[in-house]
Parts: C-alpha cells; structure tokens; sequence
C-alpha cells in the first residue's frame, strides 16, 4: 500500500508544493537524452512531474504508480491527454514497449521485501524493449542522511494556493539498519493534523547490483547525484535479453 503522503485525499495535493523545484529532474532528463529514449515507463510517477516534463520534449510517457490520490493530480497536469497513466505497481505497465524504465525520489527503496524488488524488476523487464535501459536512484547508506533528519526538528509552513498555509514537520520513528522509519505530519488551516508513516530500505550498491544481474540487467554505470554530491547513488542499468 502506498504512504498516505501519496495516497490521502488531502495530503496528495499539497505534495508539490513541499517537494520543491524538483532540480534533480534535469539529471534524468540529461541521461535520457544521451541513451536516446523516445518512449519511457515512470515507474512511481507520483504526481507526474517528470512524466510531464519529458511528454514536452515530445517524447512517449507510460506513467505508473499504485496512489490513486497521486495519479488524479498528474491526470491533471496532462490536459490533452499525451501521457498513458496506469495505476498499479511495475507488473501493471505490461509489455510497454519502453527504451528506458525510471524510478526518481527514491522511489527504489520504498520495496521492502526481496519479493517486492523481484516483482518490480520483472516488470520492469517486461515492460522494456531487449537492451533497454533502467535508472533509478538510491541513498547511500554510508551517509546515514537519517541522523540529519532527527537532528532537524523545524517546522515548515507553506501558504498552498487554494488550501492556505499547511505546517509540516517530520520525526525518525525508527531505525533498524537497513531500514529506516519516519513520519510526516501537516497542521492543515483547519486545525487537523494529518500523518503518514514511511519505511525506506538502505540498501548498500553490492547488494543491489547482484539483485539487478539475478533478475536480467547488468549496470552499465553508477554516477553521483550532480545535484546532491556524496549522497545518492544513480544506476543506469541494460536489460540483458
């Protein structure tokens, strides 16, 4: 089930506007650019920032995610209907017909069991084309990013057009290497205060490489997050067959 951060009626909509300018998109767009993908599966589209930028460019967009609340906002977004918008997870998107399969926001360590990743990279599979590319983003562990987020305790207020000023803060909940627990919470105008709880596996780049090559891809490239130096790994992976 996806986090209520994505999936609740109310929290959905303000999801943008805390998210932020999104610049770590100009990074995939360049890697997507230089594979030369004309037709891309965005596998935990959420909200459809990056599917939107990429349709603009002219090039196929297959968005993919399980939250409704999340899809209805990039449904949105995409008025002449360029984007084909599934919900469900990887296996859904079918044989896509795709050049190259994404997952930003490190939407790759929200799969908590070896089954979860196993589904997902054979849908992904599935859905690319023979020798299509996969990329996607992880947190390096070694950088233990969860000590900053318990170390910052402030509280965000965003005046969010149509909905008014929303306070936001989070707390680390748990942390049981390699997993990572957290909660978002939102005082809305209204008083109410809305939470969502989120898990996050660490999981070290060995280990992934080896699950990648178990399941039909072999990494071409790990690359540092330009936007973000020293703490985010970017695979750029091939399917074998």
């Amino acid at each position: 089930m996806p986090d209520a951060l994505f999936a609740h009626a109310r929290l959905a909509p303000i999801y943008d506007a805390f998210d932020g300018a999104r610049d770590d998109l100009d990074h995939y767009l360049a890697i997507i650019g230089e594979l030369g993908a004309r037709r891309v599966l965005d596998v935990g589209c959420g909200t459809g920032c990056l599917a939107v930028l990429l349709a603009e460019r002219g090039i196929e967009v297959v968005g993919v995610d399980p939250a409704g609340a999340s899809l209805e906002i990039a449904k949105a977004k995409d008025p002449e209907g360029k984007i084909t918008w599934i919900h469900g997870d990887a296996k859904a998107a079918g044989e896509a017909g795709a050049d190259l399969a994404v997952m930003t926001g490190n939407v790759a360590q929200v799969f908590l069991t070896d089954d979860e990743w196993r589904r997902t990279l054979e849908g992904v599979r599935t859905a690319l084309k023979p020798g299509g590319h996969l990329v996607f983003e992880i947190r390096r562990p070694g950088r233990r990013v969860w000590e900053d987020w318990a170390a910052d305790t402030a509280h965000d207020v965003i005046d969010v057009p149509g909905v008014g000023e929303v306070e936001q803060w989070r707390e680390v909940t748990e942390v049981n290497l390699p997993f990572v627990s957290f909660r978002y919470s939102y005082r809305f105008p209204d008083g109410e205060i809305v939470t969502s709880d989120s898990t996050l596996w660490f999981r070290e780049r060995e280990d992934l490489e080896a699950l990648l090559a178990e399941h039909g891809f072999r990494v071409l490239d790990v690359r540092d997050a330009p936007d973000r130096p020293g703490r985010e790994y970017v695979f750029i992976s091939q399917r074998t067959t």
